[in-house]
């Protein structure tokens, strides 16, 4: 079988790769965290995905050593300290229209460090699951105040399709963007749940580059949100 080495394994996207790995019934996957890192750092794997790095912009703004070290330092290590054939790297599209913020550069930086021979860089924009606990969907079901400009859009997607065409896909090379292939308003989902907020902030535009004919529609993300908002009232 391919042995396939998972940093990030109980993360958020992590989990849902480790899911999708396994239903193929095609890989030896190892779950690596911050408690057997060292251990199993030391083996060669025909595979490494690295879905480690942190996904929180506003938390690099505000602490922006840490998330050098959560993101580029830790895409260093993992990437020098194991051994194998093929490294996948899970970003972000912030590492492309972002680059005015840490969270954006230190993306970009890590994905430089492994961008050669056949690896592969997975950039992704906002997802949905039903164990989504924040975020910007999340505030807004809740009703708190977004910090950007209320005409602020992305490429909503269902994390479970992103984890299955990721692992599906795994022996493409270079940089790919996937999600959905429209994007949705902030503004659009306040209405949509007749949540009366408050925009103060950047326009961040978040959609994907080059998407391709099987990627899902954005407004997907509407059954999502009925299901949340019935679980809040």
């Amino acid at each position: 079988m391919i042995s396939v080495a998972l940093f990030g394994s109980n993360g958020f996207v992590g989990s849902a790769i480790y899911s999708a790995l396994l239903s193929t019934g095609k890989y030896d996957v190892v779950a690596i965290t911050r408690d057997n890192y060292i251990k199993k750092t030391s083996k060669f794997y025909n595979i490494i995905i690295n879905a480690a790095m942190p996904a929180a912009r506003f938390w690099a703004k505000n602490n922006p050593k840490e998330d050098f070290r959560e993101t580029i330092q830790k895409t260093t290590d993992i990437l020098y300290q194991c051994t194998y054939d093929k490294f996948v790297q899970i970003s972000s599209v912030s590492a492309r229209c972002q680059l005015d913020t840490i969270y954006g550069r230190h993306k970009l930086a890590a994905e430089n460090l492994c961008n050669f021979n056949n690896n592969l860089i997975i950039r992704l924009s906002s997802m949905f699951d039903d164990n989504l606990k924040k975020g910007v969907l999340i505030d807004i079901l809740n009703g708190r105040k977004i910090f950007l400009d209320s005409e602020s859009r992305y490429s909503f997607t269902n994390l479970k399709w992103i984890s299955q065409y990721i692992v599906s896909h795994l022996d493409l090379k270079g940089i790919i963007e996937v999600g959905s292939f429209n994007t949705i308003k902030l503004i659009d989902i306040a209405n949509y749940l007749d949540k009366t907020i408050e925009f103060e902030g950047p326009l961040d535009i978040q959609e994907i580059q080059k998407p391709r004919p099987n990627f899902p529609d954005a407004k997907e993300v509407f059954e999502f949100l009925n299901k949340k908002n019935k679980q809040i009232l």
